[in-house]
């Protein structure tokens, strides 16, 4: 008797169990909903470089800082982020630097790429760049 008790209330417990479950699952997929919905639009510039081997690491790192100093230059970028390649895979293709810069619009993209600042950025790396890959892509 006593084993037919204890696997009721285990059976009864997985039953609450899974009901709150459940109510958790449909709350994050509410929240989940709300934010896809209430996203604004973004368009992502994604650039990827390989520096000559001939870099120096100090001017690497002026190279990054004046790129991470372009959205105080530009205001119609609406974010930036940037980072070292530090994949394991073997599949970078010498790109070591990737810069992810967000626009809300094409209009904004279209501002940034003319602007005075990123033009003088482009002819402050030449001289260092190997190579450059840009993606633009609209986050879904």
């Amino acid at each position: 008797m006593k084993y037919v008790y204890v696997v009721s209330i285990i059976i009864i417990l997985s039953i609450f169990s899974c009901i709150d479950d459940k109510s958790r699952l449909e709350h994050v997929s509410d929240n989940t909903e709300e934010k896809v919905l209430s996203a604004k639009p973004a368009l992502r510039h994604v650039v990827l470089f390989n520096f000559k081997d001939s870099t120096e690491m100090t001017t690497l790192r002026e190279i990054e800082n004046a790129f991470a100093a372009l959205p105080s230059k530009i205001p119609s970028i609406r974010d930036f982020e940037w980072g070292v390649n530090n994949s394991t895979e073997g599949l970078d293709k010498g790109l070591s630097h990737c810069f992810l810069v967000t626009f809300g619009s094409e209009e904004d993209r279209d501002i940034y790429l003319p602007h005075p600042a990123h033009q003088e950025f482009v002819a402050m790396i030449g001289p260092y760049v190997e190579d450059v890959t840009v993606v633009d892509y609209w986050i879904k």
